[in-house]
C-alpha cells in the first residue's frame, strides 16, 4: 500500500513498563528494557507501541497518579533513555505513543500541594474543584453532591486544612483538575507541547471525556446499579460539552506536527459516545471496548454476541465517517485468554486474536497477549490494585493482567535479575515467548503471521466489513472487500466441526490462511472447519 497510514493500518502494541522487561534487577520493567527488545517488536511487525505511565509516581493507582507530567520517574530511567527510546523505535520503523493522565494528578504533584495549603487563588487553589460542606448532620449530607468515584466511596476528600472537600472521581490521592481554569488548560497543553517535542507520535488520553465537569456541579440523577459508581447515571461529572472546543484546540496542536496521533480512553463508553468524539476537529479515534466482554469479566463471546457488535459498531462509525479501534485486552481487563480459554489451550485465544487483526479499525494488541499470557490468581491479602481492594470479592483488580511479561523458562521467566514487582505465573516455565518460537502451530507465531499477512493483503486493511449469514449457529463470517479482493473469515466458535453454507463461500476459492489446513478441500455442500479453526478464504 502506497498511502500506508501508521495509526490507522498498522498494529499498536501496548506496553505496560513496569512489568515488560527489568535491565538493572529492581524488580520493575524501566526504558531501556523496552529499548532492548525492540528488534523483537519489530520481528512482530507491530506498527506502534503505546506506553503506559512511567513518569513520576507515589504508585497509588500504579503510575495514574501523576506527581511530574514532564519527566520520568527515577525507578523507568531518564529523558534520555526515553530519547534513546524513541530514536531507536523510529530507526526501526516503530512509532512511539505516551499515555497521558491530563484529568487529575497526584495529591503529591506540586500544583496539589500549593493548592491545600491555603484557600488564596494565587496558591493554585482554583487549579482543582474545592467545595464548602452542606448543611447537615450526617458525613454524607454534608458532601457538596452524591457524585461517586470510579474506586468506591464518595468523590470527594476531606481537606481539614482549609476546611473544605476536594473532587476525586478516581482514589483520594488522585484530585480532579479544574479545567474550567484558563491556566489550567494552558498547562496541560503545554505537557503535549513538551513530549510532540520529543519527536512522540502520539497521545492516549486517559478518562478524557471527564476533564469538565457540570459548572454547578449538580447533583447525578440516581438509578439501580450493584456497584456505588454504577448507582449514578453519570450526567454532570463527565461528557460536557466544553469538551468539544478543547478537543478542536488540541487536534490544532497535533496538526501542527506531520502524522502525530490522538485516542481517547471513553468513560462509560458506548459507540455512539466513541464516534462523537472523533473527527477531521477531533480525535483521530476514541475506544469504545465491545470486545473485552461485560466489565472483563467473559460476558459477551460468541458469534451471534459478536455479529450484532461487528454490526453496531460498523453503523455507527460508518455513518459518522469515523475510524474505529479494536481492542481485545489492555491493563485494566482480565487478559482474552484468561476470559475465553480453558486450561493452557490456546485455541479461543486465537479466535480472539482473529478477530483483533482482521476487523475493520485499529488493532490494539496488549503485550504478553501475542503468547497467550493468563492473568494471576490472587489472594485478598496479595492485592495491590485499588479496584480490587474496593471491590473484592466481585472484582478482583486489575494487577492479575499486569504480570512481567514471560519471556523464556528461566527464572523469573527472564524478566528480571532480581525480585519482581508483581510474581511472574506460574505457568511461565512452559508458556514463555523462547518456547512459542520453536513452536510453528503457538499463538506466538499465529500472530506474527496474522499480522503479516493482515499487511500484504488491503482489503484486510481497508476492505469494507460485512457480516454474513455462515450457514452454522457456531461460526462467525464476515467478509472484506475492496474492488478486485475479497477476503472471507470464518471463525468456529465450538469445540466441534462445523460446516459453512455454500451461499456463504460465494467466490472464495483460495485459502489464503487457516489454523488447521494447508490447502482448501474441495466443498461438497459447503466448507467443513474443524473445531476452533480460523479460516481466511480469497477472492475476487
Amino acid at each position: 500500500m502506497t498511502d500506508f497510514l501508521w495509526w490507522r493500518d498498522g498494529v499498536i502494541y501496548q506496553i505496560y513498563p513496569r512489568s515488560f522487561l527489568d535491565t538493572n534487577g529492581d524488580g520493575l520493567g524501566d526504558l531501556p528494557g523496552i529499548t532492548a527488545r525492540l528488534d523483537y517488536l519489530a520481528d512482530l511487525g507491530v506498527a506502534a507501541i503505546w506506553l503506559s505511565p512511567f513518569y513520576p509516581s507515589p504508585d497509588k493507582d500504579f503510575g495514574y497518579d501523576v506527581a511530574d507530567h514532564c519527566a520520568v520517574d527515577p525507578r523507568y530511567g531518564t529523558l534520555a533513555d526515553f530519547d534513546a527510546l524513541v530514536q531507536q523505535a523510529h530507526a526501526r520503523g516503530i512509532r512511539v505513543v505516551l499515555d497521558l493522565v491530563l484529568n487529575h494528578t497526584s495529591d503529591q504533584h506540586p500544583w496539589f500541594q500549593e493548592a491545600r495549603s491555603s484557600r488564596d487563588p494565587s496558591a493554585k487553589r482554583d487549579w482543582y474543584l474545592w467545595r464548602d460542606p452542606r448543611p447537615g448532620r450526617s458525613a454524607s449530607s454534608r458532601l457538596p453532591n452524591n457524585w461517586m468515584s470510579m474506586f468506591s466511596g464518595a468523590a470527594w476528600g476531606w481537606e481539614p486544612a482549609t476546611g473544605q472537600y476536594y473532587l476525586h472521581l478516581f482514589a483520594p490521592e488522585q484530585p480532579d483538575l479544574n479545567w474550567r481554569n484558563p491556566a489550567v488548560r494552558q498547562a496541560q497543553l503545554d505537557v503535549v507541547r513538551f513530549w510532540l517535542r520529543r519527536d512522540v507520535d502520539g497521545f492516549r488520553l486517559d478518562v478524557f471525556n471527564a476533564y469538565f465537569k457540570d459548572e454547578t456541579l449538580r447533583d447525578n440523577p440516581t438509578q439501580f446499579g450493584l456497584a456505588p459508581v454504577l448507582r449514578r447515571k453519570h450526567v454532570y461529572d463527565i461528557d460536557q460539552p466544553e469538551m468539544i472546543p478543547l478537543l478542536n484546540e488540541l487536534r490544532g496542536i497535533l496538526d501542527g506536527y506531520p502524522e502525530r496521533y490522538a485516542v481517547g480512553e471513553t468513560s462509560f463508553a458506548t459507540v455512539e459516545k466513541a464516534a462523537a468524539y472523533c473527527g477531521p476537529d477531533r480525535l483521530h479515534a476514541a475506544f469504545s471496548f465491545e470486545f473485552t466482554g461485560l466489565a472483563g469479566l467473559g460476558v459477551g463471546w460468541g458469534p451471534r454476541y459478536i455479529a450484532r457488535k461487528i454490526q453496531e459498531r460498523e453503523r455507527v462509525f460508518g455513518a459518522a465517517g469515523v475510524w474505529p479501534t479494536t481492542v481485545m485486552g489492555n491493563h485494566d481487563v482480565p487478559r482474552p485468554a484468561t476470559r475465553y480459554c480453558r486450561g493452557e489451550d490456546d485455541a479461543p485465544a486465537k479466535l480472539a486474536m482473529a478477530l483483533l487483526l482482521t476487523l475493520r479499525g485499529t488493532p490494539f494488541l496488549y503485550y504478553g497477549d501475542e503468547i497467550g499470557m493468563r492473568d494471576l490468581n490472587l489472594r485478598r491479602d496479595q492485592i495491590m490494585d485499588p479496584v480490587g481492594k474496593a471491590y473484592w470479592p466481585f472484582l478482583k483488580g486489575r494487577d492479575g493482567c499486569r504480570s512481567p511479561m514471560q519471556w523464556d523458562g528461566t527464572p523469573q521467566a527472564g524478566f528480571t535479575t532480581g525480585r519482581p514487582w508483581l510474581r511472574v505465573h506460574g505457568n511461565a516455565t512452559q508458556r514463555n515467548l523462547a518456547a512459542q518460537r520453536q513452536d510453528p502451530s503457538s499463538l506466538f507465531n499465529f500472530t506474527r503471521d496474522l499480522i503479516a499477512l493482515r499487511k500484504q493483503t488491503p482489503a484486510l486493511i481497508r476492505g469494507a466489513l460485512a457480516v454474513t449469514p455462515s450457514g452454522s449457529p457456531q461460526v462467525l463470517a464476515f467478509t472484506r472487500t475492496l474492488p478486485g479482493q475479497r477476503i472471507l473469515v470464518a471463525l468456529n466458535f465450538a469445540r466441534r466441526p462445523a460446516r459453512i453454507s455454500p451461499a456463504t463461500l460465494g467466490g472464495s476459492s483460495e485459502l489464503l490462511y487457516s489454523t488447521r489446513r494447508s490447502q482448501r478441500p474441495e466443498p461438497r455442500g459447503g466448507l467443513e472447519l474443524d473445531p476452533h479453526e480460523v479460516c481466511l478464504l480469497l477472492g475476487n
